[in-house]
């Protein structure tokens, strides 16, 4: 069996755990933290496909109950059981490494001596060279302690090497695992006409055509820079596959009578409706609203879905939001999450019948 430790947005613990039993037959969960998961299974890492997780380690050793200066001292000193197969096997393109250490989940120092005592072990047994500015894998050191939870440390191999999402993307963009937990939490099949009127930089689009191999997409931004960005991700798609409009997303309210979208989705007259919309409104970190935004949202949703229509909505948690969100919709979940340091939550929505305006 072979032990991997991944981490995810906090607040998703129970979709990831679903997530990876249904995945993985032969799987045991170890400890299932919030935002981290170390879990067992016989299938290779090439073969997990998890798009929820941020990143994923292979490990090498895990003590319970040690911190990290102890468990980097045992780890030199071979103290410890490891697992030298993870430090020895590396491709070819693998040639340098570096030591990363983190104190519950905070970038944490060692003395240099230590660093450089721990460097050498790991180069003997790997045959890597130290580069500790860019090197082709990293090897890190993490300890963790939860509440009502034994703490301890893990050394591992870090297998997905990128720089993290507040690096990479725009600002308010959504990081790819949590547009792919978006999706899934709205239920979508590949017969679904999905709607997004906040599509930004086109996250959500993205991962639900990408992965629940959605054809008939329809996004809407009224932000100069994202429409463009997001016009030119899709401009290969086949006709009708995506249907992008720059505008407010009020005016989506013109979808029935849209020629464009007739012709290119529908037969004429067919429209009848958007199965499920999946969506990151502004929600004040990004960018400001005004006080009657959540209504006017939820009656521009309401209109543009289809009688069992569902909504997937990540949003502040807001009194006027839960409140607008309520007249017209039944609220199945509201799930607590931790996006960029800031406090969010993902409503998952269903359409109440015979509401009248």
């Amino acid at each position: 069996m072979k032990l991997f430790f991944a981490t995810f947005i906090p607040g998703l613990r129970n979709i990831v755990s679903d997530v990876i039993h249904e995945r993985l037959s032969d799987v045991v969960i170890h400890k299932l933290l919030d935002g981290a998961v170390l879990f067992e299974t016989e299938t290779d890492y090439d073969k997990l496909n998890f798009f929820c997780f941020n990143n994923i380690f292979a490990v090498i050793s895990v003590l319970e109950e040690f911190h990290l200066e102890n468990c980097i001292k045992q780890f030199i000193n071979k103290n410890i059981n490891l697992n030298e197969n993870v430090i020895k096997k590396n491709s070819k393109n693998i040639r340098t490494f570096r030591i990363v250490i983190s104190n519950e989940n905070t970038p944490a120092a060692i003395e240099p001596q230590l660093r450089t005592e721990a460097e050498k072990v790991i180069s003997n047994i790997s045959g890597l060279k130290v580069n500790r500015s860019l090197p082709d894998t990293e090897f890190w050191f993490l300890y963790r302690k939860e509440e009502n939870e034994k703490s301890f440390s893990v050394f591992m191999k870090r297998l997905t090497l990128r720089s993290s999402w507040d690096k990479t993307l725009h600002k308010g963009e959504l990081p790819p695992p949590l547009a792919w937990t978006l999706c899934r939490l709205a239920r979508l099949s590949h017969s679904d006409t999905v709607l997004d009127p906040f599509c930004g930089y086109g996250s959500i689009p993205e991962a639900a055509m990408k992965y629940f191999h959605i054809t008939k997409f329809i996004a809407c931004d009224n932000n100069n820079e994202a429409a463009a960005f997001t016009k030119e991700k899709f401009k290969k798609r086949k006709a009708g596959e995506f249907v992008f409009f720059q505008d407010d997303f009020v005016n989506l309210l013109s979808l029935p009578a849209e020629k464009k979208l007739n012709n290119n989705l529908f037969p004429a007259g067919k429209w009848s409706g958007a199965d499920a919309i999946v969506t990151d409104p502004p929600w004040g970190h990004f960018k400001e609203t005004d006080s009657g935004f959540p209504e006017k949202m939820f009656d521009v949703f309401y209109k543009l879905l289809k009688d069992n229509g569902r909504a997937v909505v990540l949003y502040a948690n807001d009194e006027k939001f839960q409140k607008a969100a309520s007249g017209k919709f039944n609220i199945e979940a509201a799930i607590p999450i931790l996006l960029s340091g800031k406090k969010a939550i993902v409503f998952l929505l269903t359409k109440k019948h015979g509401f009248s305006f």
